[in-house]
């Protein structure tokens, strides 16, 4: 029985689609077939028009496995989930921003703006999904052989396409999605539809429960702190709190993917973790090539997810093709020019000869295994892959404990370079880096081999997986502490004026910062797993693509809280208590300040919550504060229409403004 056959369709008189709630969550849905003669093929696009010409061009060329990557296997059907990142061509003054534009802070302008206009500033400058800079495409590939057919075979996919990297969520339901269209054929896109545009708008952070015909999926989603503003995430929800620092439960979200399979993906090569996690901290260029499109498309993932909560800003492509308009760019760059900040998963070996100016190779994955062919039943939502239906188990751990054979084997690696690919593929990792942060053994040990049991070698994945999230959570958490006092806000000190301004975050300077770091040092925590020259780390981490958005963005979040934290105050206030201890320049500085907050506060009405209550506690303190003014002072106050309108009220007398 097939997967679908376990869903409820609705008659079509039922099927009702809201396509602006749709939008929430999918951009649209996409049936392509690869055509001998024609390629590839979109065969169906819902809703119409929602791609550009270009776009359908690259999501075609997107949505099916490389030829040169494919292992030939005669049985009927063949079925595999990944996904792809691609850009946006559609706006084309958004598609070309800089990363570090996630949250602008002009520091010329901050230095001559309040707190409270920076953050009304930050909050016009959000984004919504439409204007997002890529698009992700969730793919469910079925190959069908049939020696009837010109090919003996054909080739359909079945696409998602969303401005949010939720692989959460729409791989387990492209598990339902794509058999079910096998099933039941273009139908299928409007059941599917009309479910989704039911669902509740997607909180980052959050377990949400997502009906689907008569079942329901529970998933995570993503972090607010990890996601681009791009997405659509609201400024608001940035200023969450976030899960505890180590979260009791491996399903607890702290990054993008992480659902990704790190011991799985990785298992032969644990030992490079850690070199890995520094060339993602600092923004280093990664090609990695696998087998096949499931095994790439995880191991990017995999990565992306090894620096949470850090805000990975880099480009990253889990399954890159060369019909990518970027292609031709990196193909074109001029020798001893700097390779751009990505990374790049392939299959097409065509790859290590058109991008050997790439720094970083990695190759990943199993050819015998063939992750890509697996059943979805062998697959979990969670995005683990077990061992293969026919008995196959995923390459036994190894540690790459020094042996003379290993020590030989590592030299001829190196010696080949990573084109000895092209003949034969195997695990491997060639970079010219030398790593500051040791391997931890100590987490290594924990680990465990499962051997050949497919069923323990799942479990045991699980486990294996929360023991190395945990570590490297707490591996940048640590990394990422001595950043922390620039980026922590004040509240008003007990008995203090909450109508005054918040003191502005602390300036910072790189020098000056590594400077007072290298006295202080990092903490023992980095200090047991790093080399001496651990500040080293810190000055490429400040030159890298990744510390600028998310600095800038833990900054704006920070005033963002400052800003909460002072209104509250200031509703909470009793103004009599400051009037009887203020001199006549504080009250005329007082009544200032209460002007330009209700000001503020009738400014973005929409936007904050709340603001019609705390927009008629700052009027009443407001006219407190003006009935305590010299009486010459009110009639010359009272000359400005605007300033009259909020400070009259019944019992003020009438002032001639002549």
């Amino acid at each position: 029985m097939s997967r679908s056959a376990s869903f409820l369709v609705r008659s079509e008189a039922d099927l009702k689609v809201d396509e602006k709630s749709l939008q929430q969550w999918v951009v649209g849905f996409c049936i392509i077939r690869f055509d001998l003669e024609q390629g590839q093929l979109i065969e169906e696009c819902y809703p119409a028009g929602c791609l550009t010409h270009n776009e359908e061009l690259e999501v075609a060329f997107s949505s099916f496995p490389d030829s040169v990557s494919q292992n030939h296997n005669r049985s009927s059907i063949h079925d595999c989930i990944f996904f792809f990142r691609v850009r946006r061509q559609g706006n084309p003054q958004v598609a070309h921003l800089p990363s570090s534009e996630i949250v602008e802070v002009n520091n010329t302008q901050a230095s001559q703006m309040t707190a409270s206009d920076k953050v009304l500033k930050q909050r016009s400058k959000i984004q919504t999904g439409v204007n997002s800079r890529y698009l992700y495409g969730f793919v469910f590939n079925r190959q069908r052989h049939d020696e009837r057919l010109k090919r003996g075979g054909e080739q359909k996919s079945v696409v998602i396409l969303s401005h949010n990297p939720f692989s959460s969520v729409f791989r387990p339901l492209l598990q339902i999605m794509g058999p079910l269209y096998f099933d039941i054929g273009k139908k299928a896109l409007n059941f599917i539809a009309s479910y989704v545009s039911m669902w509740p708008v997607p909180v980052p952070g959050q377990l949400m429960e997502l009906p689907i015909g008569n079942a329901t999926l529970k998933v995570n989603l993503p972090p607010a702190h990890c996601m681009p503003l791009d997405c659509g995430v609201l400024f608001e929800e940035l200023a969450s709190p976030i899960a505890p620092f180590l979260p009791s439960s491996q399903s607890v979200p702290q990054g993008l993917f992480h659902d990704a399979d790190l011991f799985g993906t990785f298992r032969g090569l644990l030992m490079q973790l850690w070199k890995l996690w520094e060339l993602l901290l600092i923004g280093e260029p990664i090609l990695i090539i696998a087998p096949t499109p499931p095994q790439c498309c995880e191991a990017v993932a995999g990565l992306v997810s090894l620096v949470a909560p850090l805000l990975c800003s880099i480009d990253f492509r889990p399954y890159f093709t060369i019909h990518d308009p970027d292609f031709a760019h990196l193909n074109s760059l001029q020798e001893g020019a700097a390779f751009p900040p990505m990374i790049l998963g392939v299959t097409n070996l065509f790859f290590l000869k058109s991008l050997r100016r790439i720094p970083h190779v990695l190759s990943v994955g199993n050819p015998v295994m063939n992750a890509a062919r697996l059943p979805f039943s062998a697959r979990a939502s969670t995005g683990r892959i077990p061992a293969g239906p026919e008995g196959l188990s995923l390459p036994s751990l190894s540690l790459n404990r020094f042996t003379p054979s290993n020590f030989l084997n590592a030299m001829k690696l190196r010696r080949d370079g990573p084109l000895c690919l092209m003949t034969e593929h195997k695990e491997a990792f060639w970079s010219s880096y030398a790593p500051i942060t040791k391997p931890d053994t100590s987490i290594l040990n924990r680990l465990i081999d499962a051997g050949m049991s497919p069923r323990v070698e799942e479990s045991m994945s699980v486990v294996n997986n929360d023991i190395l999230r945990r570590h490297f959570l707490e591996l940048t958490t640590n990394f990422l502490a001595p950043f922390g006092p620039y980026y922590r806000p004040t509240t008003p000190s007990e008995g203090s004026s909450p109508y005054v301004d918040p003191p502005p975050l602390p300036t910072f300077n790189a020098e000056d910062f590594l400077t007072s770091l290298s006295v202080r040092g990092p903490g023992k925590f980095l200090l047991k797993r790093m080399k001496s020259n651990w500040l080293d780390l810190y000055r490429r981490f400040l030159k890298g693509h990744n510390f600028l958005p998310w600095f800038q963005r833990k900054r704006a979040v920070a005033e963002q809280e400052q800003y909460r934290l002072w209104r509250q105050a200031r509703m909470r206030a009793d103004i009599q208590h400051f009037i009887s201890r203020m001199s006549e320049l504080e009250i005329v500085d007082t009544f200032n300040a209460i002007e330009r907050h209700l000001l503020g506060e009738l400014q973005s009405t929409t936007l904050e919550e709340g603001s019609d209550a705390t927009s008629s506690k700052l009027r009443e303190d407001l006219q407190a504060v003006f009935h305590v003014l010299p009486k010459d002072m009110q009639q010359l106050m009272l000359m400005n229409p605007e300033r009259a309108a909020l400070v009259r009220d019944d019992e003020l007398p009438s002032i001639s403004t002549r």
